[in-house]
C-alpha cells in the first residue's frame, strides 16, 4: 500500500458522500461506521486523536470552497466528442465532479471512459472558469476546468450516467446541457483544438 492515508481520506470522502444522498437508514449508519473507522485508521497513521479526527471528518470544518467540475474536448476528425445525459437528454463534454485523490488530469482521463467508452490523455488545460459567470444558477458554487484532450482509443459505450455517445461539427451542435456546456464555450475549444498554442484563459 503505497499512500494508506491517501486511501483512507478517500473512503472518509465517499462515505461523507453516501451520507449526503442517503435516504435508507441502515445504508445511512453503514456510512456512519466507515466515517468512524476511516477516522480511527487516520488518527492512528498519523498520531492524532480518534475522537478529533471523527469530529474533524463528520463537521463543516475549515472555510467552504467551489467545488470541482472537469470538462474534456475530445476531438476526431475536426468533431468534438458529445455524450447525452441520461438526466436530462442533453448533450455535453464528458466529465463531472473531480474525486478525491484523483489529479485533475486523471479526473478527467476517467471521466471520458466512464461516459465514453474512449481513452483519452489529457494535453492541455484550456481554461478554468467560475461557473456562476457562464451558466444558469446553481446551489454550489463550482470551478469548472476545460482540457483539451488527445484520443487515444477505445470505443462509443454508454453508461449509467449517458444514453448516446457522438462526433459534432462546431456548425452542427445537438442541444446542449448549459448547466454543463454552452455553444461559445464549445467554440473557444474548438479554437484551443486547432491552434494549441493558445494560452489557458481563467477568471
Amino acid at each position: 500500500m503505497s499512500n494508506p492515508t491517501q486511501w483512507l481520506k478517500q473512503i472518509a470522502a465517499l462515505a461523507k458522500t453516501g451520507l449526503h444522498f442517503v435516504k435508507d437508514p441502515y445504508d445511512k449508519e453503514r456510512y456512519e461506521t466507515l466515517v468512524e473507522l476511516s477516522s480511527k485508521l487516520l488518527a492512528e497513521q498519523n498520531g492524532h486523536d480518534p475522537a478529533a479526527m471523527q469530529s474533524l471528518l463528520m463537521g463543516d470544518d475549515g472555510y467552504i470552497t467551489p467545488k470541482i467540475d472537469v470538462r474534456g474536448a475530445v476531438f476526431r476528425d475536426d468533431k468534438i466528442l458529445l455524450v447525452k445525459e441520461a438526466s436530462d437528454g442533453l448533450w455535453t463534454l464528458p466529465g463531472g465532479w473531480a474525486d478525491v485523490g484523483d489529479s485533475p488530469a486523471q479526473a478527467i482521463e476517467r471521466e471520458i471512459w466512464e461516459e465514453s467508452g474512449y481513452t483519452a490523455k489529457a494535453i492541455k488545460l484550456m481554461a478554468v472558469e467560475d461557473r456562476k459567470l457562464r451558466h444558469p444558477a446553481y446551489i454550489f458554487d463550482v470551478y469548472k476546468m476545460a482540457f483539451l484532450c488527445e484520443l487515444t482509443g477505445g470505443e462509443a459505450t454508454t453508461s449509467i450516467e449517458t444514453t448516446a455517445i457522438d462526433w459534432f461539427a462546431e456548425d452542427a451542435l445537438p442541444p446542449l446541457s448549459v448547466g454543463r456546456v454552452t455553444e461559445e464555450q464549445i467554440g473557444r475549444w474548438f479554437t484551443h483544438y486547432r491552434q494549441p498554442d493558445l494560452p489557458t484563459t481563467f477568471d
